[in-house]
Order: C-alpha cells, then sequence, then structure tokens
C-alpha cells in the first residue's frame, strides 16, 4: 500500500482525482504517471471484471497516487480480495446507514478490530516478502446516493474509520426523482458537506464538469473525481469528429 498517498489524502486539503472505467492497464499506467492525488478504478459500472483489476493494480505499481477500488457492493470477501490484491482503500456504493458503514470498516480491518482475513502471501505483502501491518487502515469512502443516505449522513461521518462521504450525483439524483422527494439536489450537497465536516471528514463527489470544480471546493467538496477515462475519450473524439469529417 502507497502509505503517503494515503496519509495525504487524508489530509484537509484539496485532492485531485479521476475516474477509470475502461479497465485498461494501459490507461491504467498512463494516467497513474500524470500526477493525480488519487485514481478510481471501478468494479461496479466499469467495463471490466476481477481479473482485469489485478491487472490494472499491477500495472499502477510505483503510481504515486492513492488507488481507490469501488467495489459492487459491501460483501466482505470481494472487500478483502481488493485489499489482498494491493489496493489502498475502497469505496463503497449506497451506504445508507451508519450499521452499513460500520459494516464496511469491519471487513477492511483484522482481528480484534474487524474481520478481515489474515495472509502474508498476497500481493499487499509481496506475495510474502513483507510483513503484513495487522494495523493498516485502508481509505474508505462511502457513497451518500439516496435521501436515506443523506438523512443518516451525520451518523455514517461519525462512524470509526470512514475517511470521506462521496457523493454519487447520478445515483443520488435519481433516488431523489425516483422517491418524489421534496428534498434538492443542492441542499442534499449542503447537507453532506455540512455532515462531512462535524465529523471530521471530508466531504468527496464525482465532478463530471470541470467548470463546477471551484464552486463544489467552495462547498467543502475537497476530494473530487474530475472526468473519468471513458468521458474524456467519447469527448475528445466527438470534437475531433465535429472539427474534421466530411459532412
Amino acid at each position: 500500500m502507497n502509505t503517503t498517498a494515503i496519509q495525504n489524502l487524508r489530509t484537509s486539503s484539496f485532492h485531485l482525482g479521476t475516474w477509470l472505467s475502461i479497465s485498461s492497464p494501459v490507461i491504467a499506467e498512463l494516467v497513474g504517471q500524470c500526477g493525480f492525488d488519487w485514481l478510481l478504478l471501478d468494479l461496479e459500472h466499469g467495463c471490466g471484471g476481477e481479473a482485469s483489476l489485478f491487472q490494472n493494480l499491477q500495472a499502477l505499481r510505483g503510481s504515486p497516487s492513492a488507488v481507490i477500488v469501488r467495489v459492487g457492493a459491501p460483501h466482505p470477501d470481494l472487500i478483502q480480495r481488493v485489499l489482498d490484491w494491493g489496493a489502498d482503500g475502497i469505496m463503497v456504493p449506497h451506504v445508507d446507514t451508519a450499521e452499513h458503514a460500520e459494516a464496511v470498516v469491519r471487513a477492511t480491518r483484522f482481528p480484534p478490530h474487524g474481520t478481515r482475513g489474515y495472509s502474508r502471501s498476497v500481493r499487499a505483502c509481496g506475495y510474502g516478502m513483507s510483513v503484513p501491518d495487522a494495523d493498516i487502515r485502508p481509505l474508505i469512502l462511502a457513497q451518500i446516493e439516496s435521501g436515506e443516505a443523506v438523512g443518516h449522513a451525520r451518523d455514517i461521518a461519525a462512524v470509526n474509520g470512514i475517511d470521506a462521504l462521496f457523493v454519487g450525483p447520478a445515483d443520488l439524483n435519481f433516488d431523489l426523482k425516483a422517491f418524489c422527494s421534496t428534498l434538492s439536489y443542492e441542499a442534499c450537497l449542503e447537507t453532506v458537506a455540512k455532515a462531512a465536516r462535524a465529523g471530521g471528514k471530508q466531504a468527496g463527489i464525482l465532478n463530471r464538469n470541470e467548470a463546477d470544480t471551484a464552486s463544489l471546493t467552495a462547498q467543502g467538496y475537497t476530494v473530487q473525481a474530475v472526468g473519468s477515462d471513458l468521458a474524456i475519450l467519447r469527448q475528445h473524439y466527438k470534437d475531433l469528429v465535429a472539427r474534421f469529417a466530411v459532412k
């Protein structure tokens, strides 16, 4: 694990990240050399599975960026496997309550603080070439993606071991509309940022519009993933066609 990058991401300053959805080790290796504070490998909605995740983690060896993996669900066996393979932390979708958050933390910690299995032969320990630190604390970003989660944001932020409340804009907007919530998306952003601040944690968000970076930072969203490999490629290809294609 990249302890320097982990410690950096826990400081209260702006941390620039980006989303890696294509699951290409070549893209991961390239982006890993570009100087981002953190990178997100998406195992929930990304294009690859666990096999390609392992290859992406290998490609990011030596990168100064903290490598976070978004798991598809808070299953302890999946969380353990991701951490055993060398991720610096996890992002977990749909953390709606403090109880959900506590279960996630337990899955990342070794006994007596949690339920994670202990092995010295995994990639995170150099396949037996180094001794695992039983007190290691991976980064944990809890995704706030529903009106329920917004309502419990202060309780989630108070859970020891949670590093950031991370808003998923698409799911949160969808949830608010699906259940005809009286909450506005903007009010939810304010609530989550205040809850994170009150709990001494950071607030994070997937930022799809670079122009929003400054305003989101001013609101307290210091952990931002700006853009994604898929979106950057899509937009650039569209721009090329718009400029040069024969009409």
